[in-house]
């Protein structure tokens, strides 16, 4: 019994540290999820309005705190109504479970062999779309097409997007080091304000970006231009040194959000929500979700 005890005692002591580093563990997990979607949005303005109740209940504003829960069921009914997007990607990316899977990525001799296809891809205008998965399931995504399980290298790359085989108007899986499958059918973006000159490639590529956390490389058919999508973004017709830069930091971040910051000398950029030309490079990590940047 004395072993016991002692057992029992250095549970106790230890049970405290546990309980509030495990909880401190799914905290982190869901702010670093919610980040990932426009969902932080509804979270940042919860808590205003929470704090704002607080405020009242503690200075006993009773005209605020009644018009609070007065408009509370109204309140919850139009956050609902107006994050239904958001909602529905949370849940679905709950049902996956894959939230604690750990990231795989390739590696920076497997990363330059793709961007060196996307070059040679892009000098012959034959388009090119691959996704590059990070901590969301995608499997759904593989099934649609055919598996491959290969090595990455460039000649294969090439080979399934420079030819009008059965493998080139779908998407090329990079997943776990490795070309998963090729082929694939994405699912097309629902935004309005997409940019009217995009062609199929890059709605799809957008529409990936929507559903998942995955990052999409994108080979235009028509301009050869390269373009990375992520977030709910597309970032049209980077350089090269921009498109290995940004690869190598997103996949390394895993699943994380990257603004876009300020542009590198000689690059350009702006805001296009369909066919007009917005702001320049130093307004475009303010934009809100939805928004897609182009070069002018």
């Amino acid at each position: 019994m004395d072993w016991f005890q002692r057992l029992a005692y250095i549970y106790d002591f230890v049970r405290p540290v546990l309980d509030v580093g495990i909880l401190a563990f799914l905290l982190y997990k869901a702010f670093d999820f919610l980040a990932r979607t426009q969902a932080i949005q509804l979270v940042k303005g919860a808590g205003f309005l929470t704090l704002v109740y607080g405020v009242a209940f503690l200075f006993r504003l009773t005209t605020l705190q009644w018009l609070l829960q007065t408009l509370a069921p109204g309140i919850l009914v139009g956050i609902a109504i107006v994050f239904q997007p958001e909602l529905r990607k949370i849940i679905m990316r709950l049902g996956q479970g894959d939230i604690f899977r750990p990231d795989t990525k390739p590696r920076i001799g497997q990363l330059d062999a793709v961007i060196t296809a996307a070059e040679i891809l892009s000098q012959e205008r034959r388009g090119a779309l691959i996704v590059f998965s990070r901590k969301i399931n995608i499997r759904n995504i593989i099934d649609t097409g055919t598996r491959m399980n290969a090595d990455i290298s460039s000649p294969l790359i090439v080979a399934v997007f420079e030819f009008d085989g059965p493998l080139h108007d779908g998407a090329m899986i990079v997943q776990g080091g490795r070309i998963a499958a090729a082929g694939c059918f994405l699912p097309l973006s629902e935004q309005q304000g997409i940019r009217k000159s995009f062609g199929t490639r890059h709605r799809a590529a957008l529409g990936m970006s929507e559903e998942s956390d995955a990052v999409i490389l994108v080979v235009s058919e028509e301009t050869g231009a390269i373009s990375l999508a992520f977030d709910s973004k597309i970032y049209y017709d980077l350089s090269t040194l921009e498109i290995t830069r940004r690869l190598r930091n997103l996949l390394d971040r895993g699943a994380r959000r990257e603004s876009f910051g300020a542009s590198p000398a000689g690059l350009g950029g702006g805001f296009i929500p369909g066919s007009d030309l917005g702001p320049g490079p130093a307004d475009l990590s303010a934009r809100e979700e939805g928004d897609v940047f182009a070069k002018p």
